[in-house]
């Protein structure tokens, strides 16, 4: 619970605004009033959840891994002191006292209000069979369920969400990308049947099937089954699935409890009027909560249509009032593409209108009825979805477009020709037509934004106003817009081509790879329309990198498509010989390793040993030929492979720590060995390097690694994003911490940061430059459960890494002799 006080920048004497509720309905009503009429009130918010304004529609990328709560923060703690207001998160209201005109908050809190705005949200409907209320039953409803989920998911195991509708496969593909076993029960006859008709239905669901997402339609609950957690869910047909993790997700009713244990008029939600005053007039209600002309919503849209009422009603300003909302629908599952907007039932009166393309998986439909759109369901192709829902909120005749109406906004405006400037389609929208739907942005907010305030980039636009912000589905809309604005000022942010096979640069093949679940060269080359057959020797090693990332324990390594150092397990000399560097734990050794290294260059004729700065041992000269031997025999001494010639864990260097040193502070030694042994064989975009310093006068050199450690008296500073070389870069301090186990935790989910978002070939400390510090900081400092996440998706990768490929090429040698042979002198 905190309370967080500011003082008013305009003095005392103001009225009393008091919010109960810190949601997006809420505080957007609040911006808007800012806005309009800043300083009026002396405003007070109580939050029942202990942070500050997030965006809820974004829980689902939250949980997938793909943004971080910070990503979705919607305004900061800044915020509330920069205007004055005074926050009580983690603190509900429980009664409201209208005749004493105040509210009354759980812990007591006692605030007055001269008028008072109810935005306290819906609640998630639970269904009431057997063990619905048993551990490992949640719900998706806001950032705890999620902590929640992903505590679950760190496990393993299998999820079962009890609903198909809009959330509930949100949280079964988020869930499935956190390693879960998901199925997805749902009662209709096809998922999501209040948004799809069953045509999209049914193509939505062969597509999570193929993600891996396990869809039962027609299936109804029968109980939910554990003794001290839930074990599985048996439905009413008998079938029963097991299950560590149920979600709910079902629907949601409106939290109008509040409202009406105050005697305010209730009925399923809090009613209001076209000004969103409730039967009390000093209290206005707004968001999912209410109850407006006998409809409740749950999409954000129609809630940030009533803030706007709500903002100019509190500023004394006329408005016509809220009427009702025609409302749209996107599903936010990367790499799927679903849109529908108003009434698509048909019935008499109305005509369809329908494209299906199979083999690119798109399906458009529009329902007409008196020459006007009346339903739009898009599948595989939602970029005309913003036009489609404005013709529909418009109410515009189009006859004299109903023929080409399907191919797009752009084929359209040029009579069929196909030539029209898709700049031009989205500069000849209304003002009032919605861009951003994620935080209900109009095209008229974003020109006005360009106009005033010089905007050039699209980063600029979303810190401004928000648009492209959240999920950046309309991202292409509002740089047109830019680029309509700004002409030939306008420079999109160049995208650089992974290679010559392709257009895809390489955060759009790691993003695809995953979204369109992508697990072999070939498929990603089909996918991808690779422009080459085979592809080259830049685009297979990276393709064959990300893969490995992205489905640990499912794709297997193409060797053919690695670098000839990886190929053969050790590095090519000049003269045509190669290295061999025998792994060293820590960089310690023993009397039977030396032993062995040296009776194997005595028998190979190795003609020199060098000490490496990474404290290891090399080996140099060894004939090709003679390679298989050379490790057979270092394993049987009990060594394995060093990587020094692969992208992957190289070293970790130690000092002697206080093991021995007299300034030792930690056992550096011995945290060196466990980080090794729990790192090594793991892949990485370029090679990676740690070490680990026993005191601060850092004698393993662990400020200019990839990742560092640096003992104190009172635990240990991690560094990040070091190296030597050519270029020098120093390591930045990431965080200190305590305990050993929290190093061992910081270092594994800061290499799966680095396998997951980084560029193959791009060491830490240029990705740290591209993306910055705060980057990884929000994802493994400031996001507990993201950091612990990351650090779990590494070890279970590390679970089908860990295997010596000296030990497997010299047990299949025969099978890859020729791998080893020099070739013939020819004179």
């Amino acid at each position: 619970m905190t309370h967080i006080s500011h003082p008013s920048p305009s003095g005392a004497g103001r009225p009393r605004l008091v919010v109960i509720g810190n949601g997006m309905a809420g505080i957007r009503a609040v911006e808007d009033l800012l806005d309009r009429a800043p300083g009026l009130y002396d405003i007070t918010v109580f939050g029942a959840e202990p942070r500050v304004n997030y965006n809820r529609i974004m829980l689902s990328p939250l949980l997938s891994g793909e943004k971080s709560f910070t990503d979705i923060v919607l305004n900061d703690a800044d915020w509330y002191e920069a205007n004055g207001i005074t926050l009580h998160s983690g603190d509900p209201v429980v009664s409201i006292d209208r005749l004493g005109r105040k509210v009354i908050a759980r812990s007591g809190t006692e605030v007055p209000y001269d008028r008072l705005l109810i935005a306290t949200g819906s609640g998630p409907i639970v269904i009431p069979v057997p063990g619905h209320d048993l551990p490992g039953v949640v719900t998706f409803r806001d950032a705890d369920d999620v902590d929640k989920m992903l505590a679950a998911a760190a496990g393993g195991g299998s999820a079962v969400v009890i609903g198909g509708g809009l959330l509930g496969l949100e949280a079964a593909v988020g869930l499935q990308s956190r390693g879960m076993d998901v199925t997805v029960l749902h009662l209709a006859d096809h998922v999501m049947e209040r948004q799809l008709d069953t045509s999209a239905g049914h193509l939505l669901a062969g597509e999570l099937e193929r993600r891996g997402v396990r869809v039962l339609t027609g299936a109804d609950t029968a109980a939910i089954a554990g003794e001290d957690h839930v074990r599985t869910v048996r439905l009413k047909d008998g079938t029963e699935i097991p299950a560590s993790l149920v979600v709910m997700a079902v629907g949601i009713r409106p939290n109008a409890a509040l409202a009406a244990d105050a005697g305010i008029d209730v009925e399923r939600g809090i009613v209001v009027d076209d000004f969103m005053t409730t039967s009390d007039p000093a209290i206005l209600a707004v968001g999912e909560c209410v109850q407006h002309r006998g409809q409740c919503y749950g999409l954000v849209q129609p809630l940030f249509e009533m803030a706007k009422v709500v903002g100019a009603r509190l500023a004394g300003l006329e408005t016509a009032g809220y009427t009702g909302s025609v409302t749209s629908t996107k599903l936010k599952v990367t790499g799927v593409d679903v849109f529908s907007a108003g009434d698509f039932s048909g019935g008499p009166g109305t005509e369809d209108i329908v494209f299906r393309d199979a083999g690119r998986g798109v399906y458009k439909r529009l329902v007409l009825e008196d020459g006007r759109v009346k339903g739009a369901v898009l599948y595989g192709d939602t970029a005309d979805g913003a036009w489609y829902f404005q013709l529909l909120k418009a109410g515009e005749d189009v006859s004299d477009r109903r023929d080409t109406l399907l191919f797009g906004q752009a084929f359209a405006a040029a009579g069929g020709a196909g030539t029209a400037n898709p700049t031009d389609a989205v500069a000849a929208l209304p003002d009032d037509a919605e861009i951003c739907g994620c935080n209900g942005v109009c095209k008229g907010t974003i020109t006005q934004a360009i106009a005033e305030h010089g905007l050039t980039t699209l980063d600029e636009v979303k810190a401004k106003t928000k648009a492209s912000a959240s999920c950046g589905s309309c991202a292409s809309l509002v740089e047109g817009l830019l680029a309509h604005a700004l002409g030939d000022g306008y420079q999109a942010l160049e995208v650089k081509a992974l290679c010559k096979c392709t257009d895809h640069d390489h955060d759009s093949v790691r993003r695809l790879i995953k979204a369109k679940a992508l697990k072999s060269i070939p498929a990603v080359m089909q996918a991808l329309e690779w422009k080459t057959p085979d592809g080259c020797a830049s685009c297979r090693p990276a393709l064959n990198f990300y893969l490995l990332a992205a489905w640990p324990g499912e794709y297997v390594d193409h060797a053919a498509s690695r670098l000839v150092n990886e190929r053969l397990h050790a590095n090519i000399q000049k003269d045509g010989t190669y290295s061999v560097v025998p792994r060293m734990w820590g960089g310690l050794t023993n009397p039977r390793e030396l032993r062995a290294i040296a009776d194997v260059a005595d028998k190979y004729g190795i003609p020199t040993l060098k000490v490496t700065g990474g404290q290891r041992i090399d080996l140099l000269g060894v004939k090709k030929e003679d390679l298989p031997a050379v490790w057979a025999d270092l394993n049987a001494a009990g060594m394995v492979s060093g990587h020094a010639y692969g992208k992957s864990l190289r070293t970790v260097k130690t000092c002697v720590g206080s093991e021995w040193c007299r300034f030792g502070t930690q056992a550096s030694m011995s945290i060196g060995m466990s980080l090794e042994r729990m790192t090594w064989g793991s892949w990485t975009p370029h090679k990676f390097k740690m070490a680990v310093s026993g005191c601060p006068r850092n004698c393993a050199e662990a400020t200019i690694k990839d990742f560092g450690v640096v003992a104190t008296d009172g635990g240990f500073d991690l560094y990040v994003g070091g190296n030597g070389g050519m270029k020098v870069r120093a390591c930045d301090l990431l965080c200190k911490v305590t305990t050993e186990d929290e190093v061992h935790e910081y270092a594994g989910a800061f290499m799966q940061l680095y396998r997951e978002e980084a560029r193959y070939l791009e060491r830490t400390a240029p990705w740290i430059e591209r993306v910055g510090l705060d980057f990884v900081r929000q994802r493994m400092v400031d996001d507990a459960g993201n950091r612990a996440a990351l650090h779990a998706r590494f070890l279970d990768s590390q679970n089908h890494s860990q295997s010596d490929p000296w030990a497997e090429r010299t047990a299949s040698c025969g099978q890859h002799a020729n791998d080893f042979k020099t070739l013939a002198s020819v004179e």
